[in-house]
């Protein structure tokens, strides 16, 4: 039997989650790379002042990464040089189809040591991009800031720090998670209907976490002015970008998908501890079949001890089994069923907010006119007529976060909680976006940009 992962060997903290258990870097300490923070202290003025290529091409030396002396120093580098990186591509104008080698060389062995891809990810602009307000104090909205932005603004920063605040209260559910399948391992019912309930109650907590971006992030202002900032250069062809980007002195252009939530490992997760499964969208075939689905490619986006402990979990995830084989009792059944409930009131919520952060800013721009569509920003979510062409367009948005809570609700161990989460409406303390306001729409690009739905090249986005 395949041990359970320990959380130390794969950068899981129980306390932080996958935020490192230690505070991020604020500033690199070596003297050496003070030209690099000074750039990126500046980077939201250098971008409104349109200096950013400028000042990148006359006054960013090259500098070698061998000075950088453990991971904390790796993972602010690469928040550096990733924030350079597309500022420098999407900053000015027109998007530069090429990075300098000043950017490039550093990114590409930073993040070879950190085993992610050399654009920017949800863990550079997340999981290690923010700082305390009041030392010693708790994690938590009221105290916790980002470290580097594009805009300087605070509906950015809301974005992302959301998303830190949400990654902290999951660690909890990793540890009760974890803690169910050990007891189950160990035949005790009574610990694992615990666990289970305990851990419905933390992704519970996740839902409500995730309805406060309304908060402090207007829907216009990140549509329009922020997400512009986090697209890749992966089939973003409609942005002016249609071979990607070349690093440095490379011959061939390089193509990745931008940051995204979707690259966060924490609902992955969940979703491994709860045996929930997802299959390409539309289709009844399951992810396991390599690079047919966006989850998978999504993970490729994680660092690679994450990635690497998602791999491990789902070797070893068998509570659905254990609940099923013990489908006698009651209240296990009905725990393992409340956590998938509750898994589901979060999707479901998820799908209000890209409804409003995406697809009807997407619907707005469009109705704003021809003039609002010359502008990088807003070409980014303008309708593409290539896409029309193929005939399958984003289809893959909506349905897909859809399907993913559709198949949450029909891994319900009994058939009660099957029906209930298949059939039955949750009521969620949120407030409704009416139906006639959201268009049928074939051509809206998602957080992350475009990308690859299945071996098939059917076109999606999130």
């Amino acid at each position: 039997m395949i041990d359970l992962p320990r959380l130390e060997d794969y950068d899981v903290s129980p306390i932080t989650g996958f935020l490192p258990e230690e505070l991020p870097l604020e500033k690199l300490p070596q003297e050496y790379y003070k030209p690099w923070e000074d750039l990126v202290s500046v980077l939201s003025s250098l971008i409104l002042t349109k200096r950013i290529r400028n000042v990148v091409d006359e006054k960013m030396p090259l500098l070698e990464v061998d000075r950088l002396a453990n991971d904390a120093q790796y993972r602010r580098a690469y928040s550096i040089l990733t924030f350079l990186a597309h500022a420098y591509v999407w900053g000015v104008g027109e998007p530069k189809d090429k990075l300098p080698i000043q950017i490039s060389q550093p990114l590409l062995r930073v993040s070879a040591h950190l085993e992610i891809p050399p654009v920017l990810t949800y863990s550079g602009c997340v999981l290690w991009n923010y700082k305390e307000i009041f030392k010693g104090e708790d994690i938590s909205l009221d105290n916790i800031d980002c470290i580097t932005t594009f805009t300087g603004g605070i509906d950015e920063s809301w974005f992302y720090l959301v998303s830190v605040y949400f990654e902290y209260k999951g660690a909890n559910c990793i540890v009760q998670g974890l803690e169910a399948l050990k007891s189950a391992r160990n035949g005790e019912i009574e610990k694992v209907t615990a666990h289970l309930q305990q851990m419905a109650d933390a992704i519970d907590e996740l839902g409500s976490v995730m309805m406060q971006m309304e908060d402090m992030c207007d829907p216009h202002i990140f549509y329009f002015r922020i997400r512009p900032y986090l697209a890749g250069w992966k089939n973003m062809t409609d942005a002016g970008l249609p071979n990607g980007v070349i690093y440095g002195d490379e011959k061939l252009p390089r193509a990745y998908s931008g940051g995204s939530n979707a690259q966060s490992s924490l609902i992955q997760a969940l979703d491994l501890l709860l045996n929930v499964e997802h299959h390409a969208t539309g289709e009844n075939e399951k992810v396991g079949r390599p690079g047919n689905s966006f989850i998978n490619e999504m993970r490729e986006y994680m660092p690679g001890k994450h990635r690497r402990f998602l791999e491990h979990l789902s070797k070893v995830n068998s509570i659905h089994d254990y609940v099923r084989s013990n489908s006698d009792n009651e209240e296990l059944v009905l725990s393992y069923d409340a956590c998938l409930a509750m898994l589901k009131s979060f999707r479901d919520k998820h799908i209000q907010i890209v409804t409003r952060y995406i697809i009807l800013q997407a619907q707005k721009s469009r109705n704003l006119g021809s003039t609002s569509t010359k502008t990088v920003r807003s070409g980014l979510a303008k309708k593409s007529s290539s896409q029309q062409e193929r005939g399958t367009g984003g289809t893959a948005l909506l349905p897909f976060l859809k399907q993913c809570r559709d198949e949450t609700g029909s891994t319900a161990a009994s058939s009660w909680g099957k029906r209930m989460l298949i059939d039955g409406m949750l009521q969620l303390k949120i407030k409704p976006v009416a139906a006639d306001t959201i268009q049928d729409d074939n051509n809206i690009v998602g957080l992350a940009g475009s990308w690859n739905n299945d071996n098939n090249q059917k076109k999606g986005h999130w």
